[in-house]
């Protein structure tokens, strides 16, 4: 396993967002069927955040579905993103994610080649990635 390629599991033509934008395009991005949890942050082609699902739950509560709710039209990503998330280059292994992931701190790692995201691989992908290679 050691040499496989994160590349080979990761999520390609990854979604990403500005700091910019407002909530109203996170909740977009979130109810679209089939969707991770977690969305990067990207300012001039370079990542400076991530959204997780919770952050973004946390930061709406009490707001509704609605897309009229005032708080998806004040807030913006910037108020609500981590700043400085931890990725992985395209050099990494499958076990390199396997071992980050394992400690539970980050459900998902972008991943990046000349500092431009290239890919996310999440918890599910490390574990489709196991049941496929245990069947």
């Amino acid at each position: 396993m050691k040499t496989n390629s994160i590349i080979t599991i990761m999520t390609k033509n990854v979604v990403c967002i500005s700091p910019e934008q407002y909530l109203l395009d996170v909740k977009h991005i979130y109810e679209k069927k089939k969707w991770h949890h977690h969305i990067p942050v990207i300012k001039n082609e370079a990542l400076v955040g991530m959204v997780s699902l919770i952050d973004f739950m946390y930061h709406i509560s009490g707001a509704g579905i609605s897309d009229e709710h005032k708080i998806y039209k004040e807030l913006k990503v910037k108020d609500i993103m981590t700043q400085k998330p931890f990725y992985l280059t395209t050099a990494a292994t499958i076990e390199d994610a396997a071992k980050v992931l394992a400690k539970g701190y980050y459900h998902a790692i972008p991943i990046l080649e000349n500092k431009k995201i290239v890919g996310i691989v999440s918890t599910a992908d490390i574990i489709k990635f196991f049941l496929e290679e245990t069947i």
